[in-house]
């Protein structure tokens, strides 16, 4: 199905029967994607003195109640209240759910003891393109992503310049397939978090940072419109499904 969006003064075609999904479902597995030195997540069925939440186990209905953590156990999209003294809640402060967004494939750099993007190389993959967001897919891209124990690995991480930079483009949403876009151990610094939402000037309340996606070699470094989704929880971060769906430059295509 072709549909032409209207996207401030551009007319995006877009063909909706192919939606790309990177985020990591959850699930109660210690296969489950995990960081931040946790358990994995937990679905269990209610029980109420002699009745349980599971038709398999002789219940009515399946009614289960489900235990994790945005940050740790999967695709999560978070607002300025992860690293403030007031609260702000990404379901407050999420408002528009469209933007026009760019992949770009990106090979770490050595730094000390650990691997960084730097500032030169979000330039050279961004150029002068004009983007909403920014969909950051680390090389080498191998699907034991979507079920990686992260904690205790030291990850690549955004250097604060390079945040710095993708700011100064007019970035307001950042998607990055790890953790977290700081160090896993860095003193409580979090100078890429604090560098994004200018925390220490004028707060970019309603820009987003989205952590453990997952982006499959078969979608293609370019242009895409993102619907990023999220569940309606009242907190500093939540539980996200982002979806892309490719800008088609040539409408004459097979749907």
């Amino acid at each position: 199905m072709l549909a032409t969006v209207q996207y401030n003064s551009r007319k995006l075609h877009i063909n909706l029967k192919q939606p790309l999904d990177i985020s990591i479902p959850m699930s109660a597995s210690p296969s489950n994607v995990n960081a931040w030195y946790i358990d994995a997540p937990k679905i269990e069925p209610v029980q109420l003195d002699n009745w349980i939440g599971s038709v398999a186990q002789g219940g009515d209905v399946n009614f289960n109640n489900i235990q994790f953590n945005p940050h740790a156990h999967g695709t999560h999209t978070e607002c300025v209240g992860h690293i403030t003294e007031d609260f702000y809640s990404v379901n407050k402060q999420l408002k528009q759910f469209f933007f026009l967004a760019e992949v770009v494939s990106v090979a770490a750099e050595q730094s000390g003891e650990g691997t960084v993007i730097s500032k030169k190389q979000l330039q050279f993959a961004l150029g002068n393109k004009k983007r909403d967001a920014i969909i950051i897919r680390t090389l080498p891209n191998m699907k034991d992503k979507l079920s990686y124990q992260y904690s205790k690995t030291n990850w690549t991480y955004l250097d604060e310049e390079a945040v710095a930079y993708l700011v100064k483009k007019g970035i307001k949403h950042l998607l990055y397939d790890l953790p977290s876009v700081d160090r896993e151990e860095d003193g409580g610094a979090l100078k890429a978090h604090r560098a994004f939402w200018n925390v220490d000037g004028k707060i970019r309340k309603n820009c987003t940072i989205t952590e453990l996606i997952f982006v499959p070699n078969t979608i293609e470094d370019g242009e895409y419109l993102l619907n990023l989704q999220i569940a309606p929880f009242e907190n500093d971060a939540t539980p996200s499904k982002p979806v892309l769906y490719k800008v088609l430059n040539n409408i004459n295509v097979s749907l």
